[in-house]
């Protein structure tokens, strides 16, 4: 008689742990482990050349350190100034745009927005490469047609604290502009063209029927497109770090927080006061991204 082996089988409830295992060893190792490593820098004293042993144990001296720190306040208020101004305008221009792809266009609107879209996927450094060209007080595009226009004498964009910013807002709104244009179109092509014919019978006109039907199905991406608009005005650091050659510009007019940390950690040996100042940014992103959900959430009467 044949003996028959008994066979394993593995518990169906294990089944989904099973197939999530290989993203969830990834995410520990590359994820996880640093986010909560740190967490535990923001509270230690580290010179890395001299080794883990060297680590000391500070309990709060960095955040105090941070928070009585000139440099990281002014980082701040750079941060907040290109946030605002970068930020802002992607949306007031992105969203009527998207209205006009949409009204002359349809379905077709796509191919026009991809046109806007390219600077997105386009590069940092050749746009920063790009920019530093336009903008120079030599051969720059920018100050040619200035003196063509209204005969200004050339103005030197990027060693200017007063023009550096403007610069820096204005190579982050072309770059990210169509990204939102692309987010609102597609919000406005699930919209059923029914609303918009039922309003028109009953005379509603053009700026009625976008204030009470384009605008509050719109309000699920503004919310969306605003959030990460934050998320990444915050974290800034791509576009003024090529731009200023990573030094934040005169008199630190582009130093951002994430420029401020970057030199810190990499300039300065100052690991503690670098995670220190990362989860402070946490905490402000995650109370603005609050704000900006309770701004956006249907009061009852």
């Amino acid at each position: 008689m044949k003996k028959t082996r008994p066979s394993f089988r593995l518990p169906r409830a294990w089944v989904p742990y099973l197939l999530l295992s290989p993203f969830l060893a990834l995410f520990s190792i590359f994820g996880l482990f640093p986010l909560l490593f740190s967490l535990w820098m923001a509270f230690q004293s580290w010179e890395p050349t001299a080794g883990l042993e060297a680590m000391r144990f500070t309990g709060l001296e960095n955040f105090i350190f941070v928070l009585g720190d000139a440099w990281f306040w002014k980082a701040l208020g750079n941060t907040l100034w290109l946030a605002v101004f970068s930020g802002l305008p992607q949306h007031l221009v992105a969203l009527p745009l998207a209205v006009f792809i949409n009204r002359a266009f349809g379905r077709h609107g796509h191919s026009v927005a991809a046109a806007y879209f390219l600077p997105y996927i386009t590069s940092t450094v050749a746009i920063a490469m790009m920019f530093t060209s336009l903008l120079s007080t030599d051969y720059g595009l920018i100050n040619a047609l200035l003196k063509w226009a209204f005969g200004m004498e050339a103005i030197n964009w990027l060693w200017q604290p007063q023009t550096l910013k403007p610069a820096v807002a204005m190579v982050v709104f072309w770059r990210y502009v169509g990204f939102n244009l692309v987010l609102y179109l597609a919000a406005l092509q699930t919209i059923p063209r029914e609303l918009y014919q039922a309003a028109k019978l009953d005379g509603a006109g053009s700026w009625s029927c976008f204030r009470y039907i384009t605008l509050p199905a719109l309000k699920p991406m503004m919310l969306f497109g605003i959030t990460l608009s934050i998320i990444g005005g915050m974290q800034l650091f791509e576009e003024p770090f090529i731009l200023t050659n990573g030094r934040g510009g005169p008199d630190q007019a582009a130093m951002t927080v994430a420029i401020y940390v970057y030199r810190l950690a990499f300039d300065f040996s100052d690991f503690g006061a670098a995670n220190a100042i990362s989860w402070l940014l946490f905490a402000l992103l995650a109370t603005m991204t609050w704000l900006t959900n309770r701004a956006f959430k249907d009061r009852k009467p």
